[in-house]
């Protein structure tokens, strides 16, 4: 299962499902299964249930009645679990992001270091790509997804100097992005600019925080109380949204006060802080570097 993906944090999250042997548990990110795995080991009954959108997560299954794998987008859980007659849980580990596989595969266009298409679909089923995007979005669609999700304060140049080049030929490939706004790339942190232009453009392409957005409500609708709620996020954007639906039980940078001006709080937080990876970890994995881990329970 590792050579799929390196799973992140496996046992500080895994842990922060405070599992119940014979509770319901759904691993929303499946990947290469570490995760998974880890919790089987830990249920002598009940039920795990794993989604992963991306078709290439369904030739790791394990053998075990007490997995059941739905190839799927988590936006949808709530509709897969009720088709399974499940309607509360236990406990939700989600582990964002892309996946060791998507970036070691490069035919996937997940990242500037090699030559692919411009792709960048989690869902190869899905219809937008990130060829689609460079080339078809205009200046004004293409400035906010750069400043949006890429966090770029250069985002209007980038905007302008990518439809500039597309109108003399197609930008069709990760390289040719990348060659297109060499100009614009300081060189004091090339890696750091080109992984957000690229992490702007795979957001878009995959309506990552929309479905982050839905997932949550569904969380804390399913939830049982004393249940956990388990993030694994990579970046500001992702983390915010997390950070401000365990507090507040919504995704805004406010809480929705009733009448009397009362805060709902419907969840514990079990992390104050969120919890990183140490040293040891980093080394062996580098995509632990960003991880921020958040565990709230249901009160």
């Amino acid at each position: 299962m590792s050579a799929y993906h390196i799973p992140v944090l496996l046992n500080e999250s895994v842990d922060g499902l405070n599992i119940k042997p014979n509770g319901m548990y759904v691993d929303v990110t499946y990947g290469g299964g570490g995760h998974s795995a880890e919790i089987l080991k830990r249920l002598t009954g009940g039920k795990l249930y794993a989604l992963d959108q991306d078709a290439d997560a369904a030739t790791n299954l394990p053998g075990n009645k007490k997995f059941c794998f739905i190839h799927g987008n988590f936006r949808f859980l709530k509709n897969y679990l009720n088709y399974c007659q499940v309607d509360r849980i236990d406990g939700l580990l989600a582990d964002l992001g892309v996946s060791s596989h998507h970036f070691n595969t490069p035919d996937r266009g997940f990242t500037y270091r090699s030559e692919a298409k411009l792709d960048m679909r989690m869902n190869r089923g899905s219809g937008v790509t990130a060829e689609m995007i460079i080339n078809e979005y205009d200046v004004r669609q293409l400035t906010e997804v750069f400043r949006e999700y890429g966090e770029l304060k250069q985002a209007r140049k980038l905007a302008s100097t990518i439809t500039m080049a597309r109108a003399k030929q197609r930008i069709v490939t990760s390289a040719g992005l990348v060659d297109c706004i060499a100009r614009l790339v300081p060189k004091q942190n090339e890696n750091q600019f080109l992984s957000r232009v690229f992490q702007a453009i795979r957001i878009e392409v995959n309506r990552e925080l929309e479905n982050l957005k839905d997932l949550l409500y569904s969380a804390g609708e399913m939830l049982n109380p004393g249940g956990r709620l388990v993030i694994i996020s990579y970046h500001s954007l992702e983390d915010r949204l997390v950070k401000n639906f365990m507090r507040w039980g919504n995704t805004e940078e406010s809480p929705e006060k009733d009448l009397y001006g009362n805060a709902p709080r419907p969840f514990n937080i079990i992390t104050r802080k969120p919890v990183v990876a140490g040293e040891k970890e980093v080394a062996a994995n580098p995509r632990a570097r960003s991880a921020l881990l958040r565990i709230a329970e249901k009160k």
